[in-house]
């Protein structure tokens, strides 16, 4: 598992985050204030004044990306409780998600209000990104068409939006399903090369379809900024350990197809609309039911699709030493379920008010 500088190969995290009132638990547009009061973290405006975004540096451990985050929640949290305000690691506000949100004063921004209208008018959807280094564009495609088989598991690990309109979905990650109404949305279509995803991208923009390559909102896609693929289906985690366990398995999945490709393994594509509605079961079931089997196609019970995806890059996580790590994490999301049955069992018992305390609690871990 070798970065092009020699080590693990590098990742790197973007946590987004909501700002809710601590009284009344709806989105409160305070991410200037906020980010006034931490001139020392990297604190940074999303789409909606209610937001917050956070991202690691380039990483080579786990360790460097948990101690990061760690120290961003510590201090935003603390930030937060200053300004009346809950830093929420959900993805998607439990209530309030029918107002429309305050768009940052940002010209992009303006221009996606624009352009999209009412599609993003109450678009609080609050994910985790991650990002792992790819040797070429080339090799990037080819890592994203291997993916797509077990895409849908990583949608059931990290499901953390089941409450919204102040009721419960019925949907572990309700967040994936409004990413769907986006033009490019889903996972995307296989390519021949790095050269055939910039067309289609440029033939996106050049219609009209999209306004710039940052609003392609395909559950993966190449990063235009680094040598990385982006992953962006996992909802915003309860807990920055999650968060990190669940990054170093898309760092070795992505290692690994890296090596497949690189190989000359030959490709079994799965059907792209089976590979839908896997991450659709995914997002309604998260971890509680049965999920699409990565290799089989059969519905199984999560838990053995869960260990498939394990089994298959437990050789990478190894040399990078992140094996121990993530089998305490699948045994745990395993045992508990996804953060988003924490989510229900907490609502069911004390309402928004206990959510609000759950999400203050999970800031404090830091």
């Amino acid at each position: 598992m070798v970065s092009t500088q020699g080590g693990p190969r590098h990742f790197g995290v973007e946590e987004e985050y909501l700002l809710l009132d601590a009284q009344t638990g709806l989105p409160r547009d305070a991410a200037q204030q906020m980010i006034a009061a931490l001139p020392d973290l990297r604190a940074e405006v999303e789409y909606f004044e209610s937001q917050l975004e956070t991202a690691t540096p380039v990483c080579t451990f786990a360790s460097d990306a948990e101690d990061t985050l760690f120290a961003f929640r510590s201090g935003a949290a603390s930030a937060a409780a200053d300004l009346g305000v809950v830093l929420a690691s959900t993805g998607l506000p439990p209530v309030g998600g029918d107002q429309p949100g305050t768009v940052t004063a940002k010209p992009r921004y303006k221009a996606i209000e624009r352009n999209l209208g009412n599609l993003v008018s109450r678009y609080y959807s609050t994910g985790t990104h991650v990002h792992v280094e790819v040797p070429s564009r080339d090799v990037g495609v080819e890592v994203m068409a291997r993916m797509a088989r077990w895409s849908p598991l990583l949608v059931a690990l990290t499901a953390n939006s089941p409450i919204h309109l102040g009721e419960a979905t019925g949907f572990a990650s309700w967040r994936y399903l409004t990413t769907m109404r986006w033009p490019t949305a889903g996972y995307p279509p296989y390519f021949e090369s790095g050269a055939d995803y910039d067309v289609m991208i440029e033939q996106f923009m050049r219609s009209g379809i999209v306004l710039d390559t940052g609003v392609v909102n395909w559950s993966i896609r190449l990063s235009e900024n680094f040598p990385t693929v982006e992953l962006r289906t996992a909802d915003a985690q309860l807990d920055p350990r999650d968060t990190v366990a669940f990054a170093v398995i898309v760092r070795a999945l992505v290692d690994r197809c890296v090596t497949e490709a690189e190989s000359g393994s030959p490709r079994q594509d799965p059907d792209l609309n089976l590979v839908r509605g896997a991450h659709w079961l995914a997002a309604r079931n998260g971890l509680s039911s049965r999920l699409v089997h990565p290799l089989s196609g059969d519905a199984v019970p999560a838990a053995e699709a869960i260990s498939a995806l394990i089994d298959y890059v437990q050789d990478q996580l190894a040399a990078a030493g992140d094996l121990d790590r993530v089998e305490g994490f699948v045994a745990r999301r395993c045992a508990e379920g996804e953060p988003a049955r924490l989510q229900l069992q907490t609502f069911s018992q004390g309402g928004i008010d206990a959510l609000l305390r759950l999400y203050s609690s999970a800031e404090e871990l830091g």
